[in-house]
């Protein structure tokens, strides 16, 4: 066969980049008209594939927010992008998607006006009845104590008025809790900090917080005995920074330091709902603040989100940004029998409307939840895996040398596994291990 005349190659790899280009361009549609777009979504959504069903969903301790799926869009500088959703549709909508738990603040489902009036308990019995009709539990509840104005300098203010008031609030809340048949209070001290240096003495202000969550304990103890129930198990919240400008307690490694400080009275009621992003934002590893408050026995329960290391709190659905990392916090908690609740608190974006939080922004969150948590039951059992992390563990058998150079020259190429580790997580990330083929 003859050879191809010069510039041939290339002419025909010019005209492959042309026709691409060409078909890309071609690739256009016409407009969307507003009663044919859910049934655009609905089609893309199927092409996706890889749906659980809801049944497969309800396996799962994960629990929904009222107050995620009820974000109206609004944030600082954000005006409102959808309308509000009352606690019925969002049990309803959870039913429908496979979401077995509800949980709440106070004042997402009670206006401000009927806190611990007769109001709140007719409330409260509406959602008990709304539950019970869908086949849902409430399974933590949890006090606002940031948003309104008497917050302004935390709920451990220097007015003891304040502080009072905080307490009450904080009673209040267990109180709905155990009507409600909950398990968790969770505490996030938003604005236990400050704006500006010098405004408050930080150990004082320490030990004011700490009367409020021993009071919520005291309260806690006399209304389980009421119940014939057991007592709540109160989690706190670590964020670094937001409202305030520096918060108190703005790590889970700061609460759990708190918590064994001796200022709190009841330390075994009190443990930890670390959030994904919460540590993100200062830059800590999320495995590795899980991994202390293991080791503390203190992890209890978990809010799972996702977004960027040492940024804002974009509460963006788990796994859409650090789907790696999730596996291997997955991993972690698989491998340390983590038993508690996985508690979605993200907000679907701004640009989603109400019918798409409820047809895609949860069923997805979801789905993408179990398959990363399956994943890493398959990492666990994984032959390359448990070969090369037994190798390691081994060493070399160099016993009883106190050479520090001979020691390293006999292990130094089993620590070549930790890079092949890292890429068999990888691997089965993407599928790879299953036969998936990459080209170029």
């Amino acid at each position: 066969m003859a050879p191809s005349p010069p510039g041939t190659q290339e002419s025909r790899r010019a005209l492959g980049i042309l026709a691409k280009a060409l078909l890309i361009s071609s690739w256009k549609m016409n407009p969307i008209a507003p009663n044919q777009q859910t049934a655009l979504v609905d089609r893309l959504m199927s092409a996706c594939g890889g749906s659980y069903t809801p049944a497969q969903r309800r396996k799962y301790f994960i629990t929904g927010p009222q107050w995620a799926a009820a974000y109206e869009g609004h944030a600082l500088f954000h005006a409102p992008t959808r309308t509000p959703v009352s606690f019925e549709t969002v049990i309803a909508e959870y039913e429908k998607i496979g979401i077995g738990h509800w949980t709440t603040h106070d004042t997402d489902v009670i206006p401000y006006e009927a806190v611990g009036k007769d109001q709140q308990w007719e409330i409260v019995g509406r959602i008990g009845a709304a539950l019970q009709k869908h086949g849902l539990e409430c399974s933590m509840v949890t006090t606002e104590t940031f948003h309104h104005a008497v917050f302004a300098a935390s709920p451990a203010a220097e007015s003891p008025e304040i502080r009072e008031y905080a307490k009450y609030r904080l009673e209040n809340t267990v109180a709905i809790g155990h009507e409600l048949g909950a398990k968790y209070a969770v505490y996030w001290p938003g604005s236990l900090g400050y704006q500006i240096q010098g405004a408050v003495e930080e150990t004082e202000t320490l030990q004011w917080y700490a009367e409020g969550m021993n009071h919520a304990c005291e309260a806690d103890i006399r209304i389980a005995k009421q119940k014939g129930r057991a007592t709540l198990k109160h989690c706190m919240e670590a964020k670094p920074f937001e409202p305030a400008a520096e918060i108190l307690l703005p790590t889970s490694d700061a609460m759990l330091a708190w918590i064994f400080s001796g200022l709190v009275k009841y330390p075994d009621m009190v443990g930890l709902n670390p959030e994904y992003l919460h540590e993100l934002m200062w830059g800590g590893a999320v495995r590795a603040a899980l991994a202390r408050a293991l080791m503390c026995k203190k992890l209890w329960h978990f809010d799972i989100n996702d977004g960027y290391r040492l940024k804002h709190d974009v509460d963006i659905a788990v796994g859409l940004v650090n789907p790696l990392d999730w596996l291997n916090v997955f991993v972690l908690l698989r491998s340390h029998g983590y038993n508690g609740p996985f508690n979605l608190d993200y907000k679907p974006p701004r640009t989603t409307s109400n019918w798409g939080v409820f047809a895609m922004s949860f069923p997805t969150a979801v789905d993408r939840f179990i398959t990363l948590w399956e994943m890493a039951g398959e990492l666990l059992e994984d032959p390359i895996m448990k070969e090369a992390q037994a190798a390691l563990k081994a060493g070399s058998g160099l016993t009883g040398s106190k050479d520090a150079t001979a020691i390293f020259e006999a292990n130094k190429e089993l620590m070549n596994l930790h890079e092949l580790i890292a890429h068999r997580i990888f691997q089965i990330l993407v599928g790879a291990h299953r036969g998936r083929v990459y080209s170029v």
